[in-house]
C-alpha cells in the first residue's frame, strides 16, 4: 500500500479528512482485505501527525471495516458472504421506502433524473469506461434517496452503498454483470413511472437479489 500526500482543507477537521481518506482507500480496494495498517507509516505517507490517524483507525474499527489484533495492530476486515447478504437485504428495505417517499414527493423529477442516469450509464458502457459506469451505477440509488426528502435515508443509503462498493469493484468489470445492473435499473424506473409501489418493491428486490448473487459469485468466488 502506498498513499499519496493528503491535502487538508481548512473547513474540515484533520481527523475527519484522514478518516474519509483511509476509508475511501479501503472501500475502493486500494487497501486490500487483510492488509495491515501501521499508524506511523500511514501518518508519514499522507503527511500528518499520528494522532488523527489513530483517531481515524479507531472510528474505522467501530464501523467494522478494520479490526485490532494484539501485538499486530489494525488489519482490514476480509470480504465475507454474510456481510453481502445483510447489506443487500437492508438496502432492499431502506430503498423501497425511499422510492415510495420519492414518488409521493417528486415523481416527475425522480423519473427525469433516473432516466438521465441510465442514459449516462449506457453511454459509459458503450465507451468502455467501466470506472465511470461504477460511479453512475451507484448514483442511481442515491438519486432515489435524495428525492425521498429524508436526510436519514440518504445517510443510510450512502453508508451501505460505500460498504457494498468494496465488493462491487471486484465484480462489476464483467460485462454480463454490468448489463444486468442496467437492466435492473430500467425495471425499477418502469415501476416508478407507473407509481405502483408493489411493482417498485418487486423490482428493487429483484435487482438487489441479482446484485447479491453476482457479488458472491464473482467477488467472493462462491456459489449461491
Amino acid at each position: 500500500m502506498a498513499m499519496k500526500k493528503l491535502r487538508i482543507k481548512k473547513d474540515i477537521t484533520i481527523r475527519k479528512r484522514v478518516y474519509n481518506y483511509i476509508r475511501e482507500q479501503i472501500l475502493n480496494g486500494t487497501i486490500a482485505p487483510n492488509e495491515r495498517l501501521i499508524e506511523s507509516k500511514i501518518a508519514k505517507e499522507i503527511g500528518t501527525s499520528r494522532t488523527p490517524v489513530r483517531e481515524a483507525l479507531h472510528s474505522l474499527e467501530n464501523e467494522k471495516l478494520i479490526r485490532s489484533i494484539p501485538s499486530v495492530g489494525y488489519v482490514v476486515n476480509p470480504l465475507n458472504r454474510e456481510d453481502v447478504i445483510q447489506i443487500c437485504e437492508i438496502r432492499a428495505l431502506i430503498e423501497t421506502l425511499a422510492a415510495k417517499w420519492a414518488i409521493s414527493r417528486a415523481h416527475k423529477r425522480l423519473i427525469r433524473d433516473l432516466t438521465k442516469n441510465i442514459e449516462e450509464a449506457e453511454r459509459a458502457v458503450e465507451e468502455g469506461n467501466i470506472v465511470r459506469f461504477i460511479d453512475i451505477d451507484s448514483q442511481f440509488h442515491e438519486i432515489i434517496a435524495k428525492h425521498s426528502g429524508s436526510a436519514r435515508i440518504l445517510e443510510l443509503c450512502q453508508t451501505l452503498r460505500g460498504h457494498m462498493l468494496r465488493y462491487r469493484t471486484q465484480s462489476i468489470f464483467l460485462k454480463d454483470v454490468v448489463l444486468r445492473a442496467i437492466e435492473g435499473h430500467k425495471r425499477i424506473l418502469e415501476a416508478i413511472k407507473e407509481g405502483d409501489h408493489q411493482k417498485v418493491n418487486e423490482a428493487m428486490g429483484f435487482h438487489l437479489e441479482q446484485s447479491k448473487i453476482d457479488t458472491i459469485r464473482y467477488a467472493l468466488n462462491e456459489s449461491i
